[in-house]
Formats: C-alpha cells, structure tokens, sequence
C-alpha cells in the first residue's frame, strides 16, 4: 500500500442520510453502499455546512463556510481565485477527475430574482466588489448546445479531466446531453414530453421516462467513471476521483424496472405537520398556501403535499437510490478488478437532505431540521478496514482537511475544516457542535425578503434564528428527535436560549476569512 493512496470520492444529490440501509431505513434497499459502511467507518452526526446544492458543494471543496467562500446562495460562483483542497491534490502531483455534477458555477440560464428585480435603473457601479474578469459559464447550457464535445477550461476548481453533468433527471445536460445527441438516434423522442409512460402517480414532478436505464445519467456516470478508473495514461500519479450523481434530487422519474420498484403504501410519513405542536411561521405558511390552493414558486422550492403524493414521492425516491448503489457496486467492482481497491480510500457523502414527508413537506429550504441537514458519511480506508461507528459532530467543511491529511498534505492558509482522522482511527471526539448557514436568493413562505438562517446544533440541542425576526426555533433532539415541540417561547428554556445564542454569536465572529495573512505589523 503506498503512502500516497487514490481517493474516489461518490456523492449522491439531496440525499438524507436515514435513506439508506446502514443508517437503518426498513425499506431501501442499498447493499453496495451499506458493504462499504460495513467495513469501515460510518459517521452518525454529520451535517452540511447549508442545506442546498450550490453553497454546501462548495463549502466542500474549499472546506470553509459559505459567508467566507463567497457562494452564499444557488445562483452564485464559487470565485475563480478559491482555493479548493483539489487543487492542493494536483499540486501534490494527483490526477484530478469530476464526473458527473459540478454545480460550483450557474447551469441552467435562467436569470435571478435578484436579476429581474432588485437592480437600480440608475446605477452606476452594480456590486461592492469589482468585477475580476474571469469566466464563470463553464457550466452554462450554451457551451454544449453543439455537436462537439466542450472542452472545459481546467484546471476547473483543482479538476484537470471534467465530464460534466448539469441539471437533474433524465434530461441532464453538459457532457452527458451531447454524448446521448451522438449517441442516441432517437433522443428527441425520449426527451419528448408526450412520450411519457403511462403512470397514475400525482405527486409534483412525477415523471415516467421513456429513457432506458443503459443510458440514464446515473448510468452514464458511473460509465465513465469506470472508464477513468481504468485509463492507464495516468502512469504511476495517485487519482482523486469525485463522482456525483445528480440523483435522487427531483424531478422524481427513475428509470425501467426502478420506477415501480417500490409501492407508496411501503412508507409511512415520519412526522406530520400535525404532529407538531408550534410550528414556526413558514411552516404555517407552506401548510396554509397548499390548503388555499397557492402554486409553489418555483420547481426547487419547498412544497406541503398531502400524505399520498408523499408516499409516491418517497417510493421514486427509492428507486432512484437503488439505482445509483447498483452503480456504486459497478465502481467498486471495477476499483477491485483494476487492482486499486487497496490502495484506495473511498468516501460516500450528499450535499444535503429532503424533507421528504416530514411536516408534509417536499424538497429544501430554510427549516433546518435533522432530514435536511444530517447527510451520510462513509470513510473506507484500506489502511485499517473493520467497522466503525462514530456519534461524534462533523461537517461537511471537515472532508477536505481530513482528505488532506490523508494524504500527508498541509492545507492551504484560511481553511475552516477540522481533520476527522484522530475520530475515525481512534474514535476521539471532533465537534461539539456544528453552525448551518441558509441564505434565500429571493423571498419566500411569507417573508419580504430573503431569508438569512443561522443554526447551530448540538449533541443536546437544534438553535436556529431567522435574522430580523422575534421569533425562532429550539427543539431538545434528545427528548424530542423528531422536532415537534419548538420551545422557543418556554420560558422554562430561556437561559438554554440565551447560552446557545451566545455559542452561535461565537461561531459568527469566527466567520471572517483569515486569508491572506497580514505580512507586516502596522
């Protein structure tokens, strides 16, 4: 085994982390995934840095926290100055690969709310900042609208090979949309909505594919990841591998034998919005504007539905899991039979959860409880291979410095992460508490303005304050795990309100970003 071993890094998309088999689901089945879990070490307590796509995957590669990285939002870019632990990789000398979907810069070309109604018509200078120049369309649909394969500007973030995935479902773009236009003689057809197979499903963003499971990009994904894992032009260089699938974040439309592969009836809400006894403000809101018939705002926002379309939901879902843990088992297989599997430490991690039915909800968004922001972590590690089990607090800011160490590498100056090898080799604690940061891109559920959460959880407690508001949440996870009873307003529990805010006053005055280094004394 060398001291310098290969990562392959698999990263599933709006994925919580109590829907696999090893984090106990009684319906889901995913034996690849839980057979890595089995054999080496499975974090309990894990949770993003935010709790959507764009600011939490870029939260990852830099390992610093959204208000420092410059990504606060989905609609931003991560800035083309960011240092990610990647690049630290490749300038150690690793080969460096993303396949699959990126999602640090803008992909689908719509403009922002911000963009149509939050600029001044008279103003000279738009931003604080300046302008630096670069590029950032690397991910935009354009770039592929042609029949040749787009050659990304790399190295992209650290990645010197990049096949690009962009958007969700079946009908993904970036690399993936021209390789199935020259592949695929009857694509139009397949991406045509009145192609669709008969189904009686209605929850939102239901959708049989006419797409087979051969070329879906899940399948597409793990193709060429296994494709890469077997290029020998690398030579004797040490890979990082991050392959990330786009599953199972909505629409919900798994492929073939993966769409009836699980019945509704199967799966029980694990919490209603009945079931709880204060709601904070959105939550009424979402509850109330489903019953007055309201349209949700856009396909990414956060829904209420009644308990049927939850259970439909819940059943895709499902077998868009399954799919992509047969094709991580694919991966694996192709990792051993290359003869690299032991010399190679593999990570399963998401970016963030789903509410996936509990309160009646669907999707993401501002209400940070454990189904949104407690995501998997898997470390498989061919240094010491038995299973592990580790309860203690980690975010997803800590994989690049535990990555790093790994690796024998210092990280670079102003990075937040904290390395996880002491907790996963001798079970030392990490964190004993960890800070969430939401940020709206526009107004929503009530609010006449966008949104600013800031959470912090404990072993013991989950804190959130809503910036600008009176009122908040605090819920006991220890007598209360589901989060039913929000005790913000129990005067029985003001000094615990009071000593966490103190905490999460703390972690805010720590989010200030430490790089560069002052050179001189004043």
């Amino acid at each position: 085994m060398s001291d310098r071993p290969n990562f392959l890094f698999l990263i599933s998309d709006q994925h919580r982390a109590d829907w696999l088999g090893c984090y106990g689901h009684p319906v889901v089945k995913t034996p690849n995934i839980d057979a890595i879990a089995a054999q080496d070490t499975r974090f309990d307590d894990f949770h993003t840095a935010a709790p959507v796509c764009m600011p939490n995957r870029a939260s990852l590669l830099t390992g610093r926290m959204p208000s420092v990285h410059g990504l606060r939002y989905n609609g931003c870019n991560l800035p083309a100055n960011a240092n990610t632990f990647v690049d630290v990789l490749a300038a150690a000398g690793y080969d460096t690969a993303s396949i699959g979907k990126s999602h640090l810069q803008c992909f689908t070309g719509a403009p922002s709310w911000h963009a149509q109604h939050n600029r001044g018509p008279d103003r000279l200078i738009d931003e604080a900042l300046k302008g630096d120049g670069k590029s950032y369309s690397q991910e935009a649909p354009g770039n592929y609208a042609a029949d040749d394969r787009y050659q990304v500007e790399t190295p992209h973030y650290g990645f010197g090979h990049m096949d690009l995935v962009t958007q969700h479902g079946d009908r993904c773009g970036g690399h993936y949309e021209q390789w199935l236009r020259q592949n695929v003689p009857n694509w139009r057809e397949l991406w045509d909505d009145a192609n669709q197979l008969p189904h009686n499903y209605t929850c939102p963003q239901a959708y049989r594919t006419p797409v087979p499971e051969e070329i879906y990009p899940t399948t597409w994904i793990a193709d060429r990841a296994i494709d890469y894992l077997g290029d020998t032009a690398r030579g004797d260089a040490p890979f990082f591998a991050f392959v990330s699938f786009p599953d199972p974040h909505h629409p919900f439309n798994p492929p073939g034998k993966y769409w009836d592969m699980y019945d509704p009836d199967d799966f029980d809400l694990p919490v209603t919005f009945a079931d709880h006894r204060n709601p904070v403000p959105p939550m009424r809101w979402l509850e109330a504007n489903f019953h007055g018939s309201g349209e949700q705002m856009t396909a990414q926002t956060a829904v209420y539905q009644d308990e049927q379309e939850l259970k439909q939901a819940m059943a895709l879902s499902a077998g868009m899991i399954t799919m992509i843990d047969d094709q991580i088992g694919r991966i694996v297989e192709a990792l051993k039979n290359n003869g690299q599997y032991d010399n190679t430490v593999i990570v399963f991690n998401s970016d963030h959860g789903d509410y996936l039915g509990d309160y009646n909800l669907l999707l993401k968004g501002m209400l940070a409880g454990r189904g949104l922001t407690r995501v998997p972590c898997i470390w498989s590690d061919p240094k010491d291979r038995s299973a592990r089990l580790r309860d203690t607090l980690a975010s997803t800011i800590d994989l690049s410095a535990t990555i790093l160490d790994r690796a024998g590498l210092e990280p670079y100056h102003g990075i937040q992460g904290r390395s996880m090898l002491p907790a996963i080799e001798q079970g030392a604690g990490h964190r004993d508490e960890v800070l969430i940061e939401f940020n709206d891109g526009a107004p929503k559920f009530g609010f006449d303005r966008p949104a600013r959460v800031r959470t912090l959880v404990t072993k013991h407690w989950r804190y959130s304050m809503f910036a600008g508001e009176s009122w908040g949440a605090l819920f006991d996870l220890q007598n209360d795990p589901r989060e039913t009873d929000n005790l913000w307003d129990d005067p029985a529990h003001f000094e615990t309100r009071a000593r966490l805010a103190e905490h999460l006053i703390h972690h805010l005055a720590a989010q200030m970003d430490e790089s560069p280094r002052s050179l001189q004394m004043a």
